[in-house]
């Protein structure tokens, strides 16, 4: 079952392929990215990109994540990657993820991306809630989740482990009815 496509006015949300390994590891690879989100590492090592992108498919078809590219509609150039993951159909909530290359920050991609994103959740997966999180020291990321309307919800202390140093989070949500995209 392939990953749907989306686009916005600007963008194309599609499934990764193994041809974007290289551009998502260097991209990925930059160490401010990788300092800010939970999950990606730095060095960003050869194999991890192919590694992350192979778990795709599987993950989707059993329903735990769906993984969206964040390209250029105009090259089909991966500039990020926004995903819905920790999917939970008995309870209708997901959790979203993302990150946008650096030579792309501050142009609204990400805004964009994550606003069609929960069009996506609350109208074909048909969910009733998506939050999100970031790390206090990442306001950029707290902009993003307020343009697309989601509401603070509040501040976890010290419980992610980054690098040696215990971080605070701040949690947002929105619900199905909230949402006006």
């Amino acid at each position: 079952m392939p990953i749907p496509t989306l686009t916005t006015p600007r963008l194309r949300l599609r499934g990764f392929e193994l041809s974007d390994a290289k551009q998502v590891q260097r991209l990925a690879g930059e160490f401010e990215i990788a300092d800010t989100t939970m999950a990606i590492p730095h060095p960003y090592e050869d194999g991890l990109a192919e590694n992350w992108i192979e778990t795709h498919i599987p993950n989707y078809e059993a329903g735990k994540v769906v993984n969206f590219a964040i390209c250029l509609p105009e090259n089909n150039l991966a500039i990020g990657s926004i995903s819905l993951m920790n999917i939970n159909l008995v309870h209708r909530n997901a959790e979203m993820g993302y990150w946008v290359g650096k030579p792309y920050w501050g142009k609204g991609y990400c805004s964009e991306a994550a606003k069609r994103v929960l069009a996506f959740g609350f109208r074909e997966l048909d969910l009733h809630r998506i939050y999100a999180h970031h790390m206090t020291r990442n306001p950029a990321s707290g902009r993003v989740l307020q343009k697309i309307g989601m509401q603070h919800e509040g501040r976890v202390r010290e419980t992610i482990l980054k690098w040696d140093k215990f971080e605070d989070i701040e949690i947002y949500g929105i619900l199905r009815r909230e949402f006006s995209g």
